[in-house]
């Protein structure tokens, strides 16, 4: 196995692929360099001596300056390198003709989906129940509570059996070594028990906004649950409303048409202040969801072409492999899914920084580079008013294992989305309509950018990881690629597909970038479940328009 690598030929710092001592001797493209300095694996390290005021490049791009002097072979830290990256301007370069990978094996291919009357196809079919404001949240868990596990889709009920149990003990009197001795039943698939075989969730976005917010706040939440409900793999809503909050239905009504102008699948609303009582609500809104989904349930899957997928592509939990491994992997399939004629959605703004003139220049019309500009410019510009910034964007997790700027984290990060042509730059909370590459304005929090892409319609998302997490989606299947096979193997209850053999020069990005299009097309049809399905993972975090990174 290599134990080390140079990404970009005009790069200054070299990559770890192993951990490397003092005197180890690297070959990098045919020049030796000797460590100097304890590496870990995933770290950078200097290819020759590097002076105060130096700038570092990797992946092609400035990833930061140097803070002091460093020997070659001497490591890179956030003592010795501080963020900077390369500044971008409107003025782009013509977009030469993009070579598409090779897609003849998917050329014919099909995946089963829920077709909508708008032409859309869901990869999946729920019905969901949506707060206006917070609340109803309360109303919303009552209505959870009462149908997860009479319908057959509660996750959680081997741990309350554990617990039982454990009560049980201690109730007979149980010491606590003999109460160490229980332990918790797996979890299941869900079983034969679901009522409603076509529907694959009832799905509760509970939230903490809808009013007390700005009036824009109030538009943003309305947007994006809009974006929810007319998502193709959702079925009908139910909607809670207490009737007197900042987010009106009325404003989630024309955002509804703003959408899809002629939406006909059922949304079922409820003003709580308009009822006698809390039961009475309950009773009618249960009643009624229950009514919807049986008419949910007459819709079936049938064979879609791959162009009606619809790809959010994903980064979180980062680490120094994975703008090696793992991104250009999802890269390459999105290439080629584009290629099909699908579309991908790239969000993530903050964790483009350094890499903006190549997206510009990536656009197909001046119209979509000055949209993209205006609208990563703005989101800086308010970072930079509280006092903060895009170089604020690593987390410690990052930088512990390599990411330690924001322009390394970025260069990486950009990765996922290939090198298609952009066809469109639009903001949080609207939906893609374009086929080809979408950026998407949103934080790189995970689960504001997974929600904000599951709201713009993508109907699977691909969500790269170098330390591991658990997110998923209420409506959107999440899967999980890890950056290298120690992390496959340490969380495989998390981990759905494994791009560590690049790191180890076992394949290559076109073979995994294959096998990577075939999981998304067996999840797309519903013949595969991701882990984050099996575990019930419904992550939902709205956007505050303020400053996220």
């Amino acid at each position: 196995m290599q134990t080390a690598l140079l990404i970009d030929p005009s790069d200054n710092l070299g990559v770890a692929l192993q951990p490397l001592c003092p005197g180890d001797l690297v070959n990098i493209n045919g020049q030796k360099v000797e460590i100097t300095q304890p590496v870990a694996a995933k770290h950078k390290f200097a290819l020759a001596p590097l002076k105060k005021g130096d700038r570092c490049t990797l992946y092609g791009v400035t990833v930061g300056v140097m803070t002091e002097d460093l020997a070659a072979g001497g490591l890179i830290h956030t003592e010795n390198l501080e963020h900077k990256a390369d500044e971008f301007s409107r003025n782009r370069e013509p977009f030469t003709k993009w070579q598409a990978p090779d897609v003849s094996p998917w050329q014919d291919r099909t995946f089963d989906g829920y077709h909508r009357s708008e032409k859309s196809v869901g990869t999946a079919n729920h019905w969901v129940v949506i707060p206006m404001v917070f609340c109803e949240n309360r109303n919303v868990n009552a209505i959870r509570q009462a149908f997860e596990r009479s319908l057959g889709y509660e996750r959680t009920s081997h741990y309350e059996d554990f617990a039982r149990a454990l009560v049980d003990g201690y109730r007979t009197g149980h010491s606590a070594e003999a109460l160490a001795k229980i332990s918790c039943d797996s979890l299941s698939e869900l079983g034969p028990n679901r009522v409603f075989s076509n529907v694959d969730g009832i799905k509760f976005l509970t939230h903490t906004m809808g009013c007390g917010g700005t009036r824009d706040d109030a538009n943003a939440l309305c947007g994006l649950l809009a974006g929810y409900i007319t998502h193709p793999n959702v079925a009908g809503a139910t909607v809670l409303s207490l009737g007197c909050e900042n987010a009106e239905l009325r404003i989630l009504e024309e955002a509804i048409r703003q959408r899809i102008p002629d939406f006909d699948r059922p949304i079922l609303t409820f003003r709580q202040q308009e009822f006698p009582n809390e039961q009475a609500l309950l009773e009618t809104a249960i009643r009624s969801t229950f009514v919807g989904m049986i008419e949910a349930n007459k819709v079936t899957r049938s064979p879609a072409s791959l162009d009606k997928l619809s790809l959010g592509v994903e980064c979180g939990g980062s680490d120094g492999f994975s703008g090696i491994s793992a991104n250009p992997t999802l890269g390459m399939a999105s290439d080629r899914l584009v290629a099909l004629g699908g579309r991908v959605i790239l969000s993530e703004f903050p964790e483009l920084c350094g890499v903006e003139q190549e997206l510009i220049n990536r656009c197909v019309s001046d119209e979509v580079a000055d949209r993209f500009v205006d609208l990563t410019s703005r989101y800086a510009a308010r970072a930079e008013a509280v006092g903060s910034g895009f170089f604020h964007n690593p987390s410690p997790g990052n930088i512990k294992d390599g990411l330690i700027t924001d322009a390394i984290k970025s260069a990486g990060a950009a990765k996922k989305g290939g090198t298609s042509p952009i066809v469109d730059a639009f903001d949080y909370p609207d939906i893609a309509r374009k086929p080809g590459l979408n950026l998407l304005c949103t934080p790189g929090g995970d689960v504001e950018s997974t929600t904000a892409m599951a709201g713009a319609h993508a109907n699977v998302i691909v969500f790269t990881t170098g330390l591991g997490t658990p997110t998923g989606n209420p409506v959107c299947p999440v899967i999980k690629a890890s950056s290298s096979t120690e992390l496959a193997e340490r969380l495989p209850d998390m981990i759905d597909f494994d791009t560590g053999g690049i790191i180890r020069g076992e394949t290559d990005l076109d073979a995994l970038s294959g096998e990577l299009l075939d999981l998304i097309i067996e999840v797309a049809s519903g013949r595969h479940r991701t882990k984050a399905q099996i575990l019930g993972q419904d992550d939902f975090q709205p956007w505050k328009r303020g400053v996220s990174l």
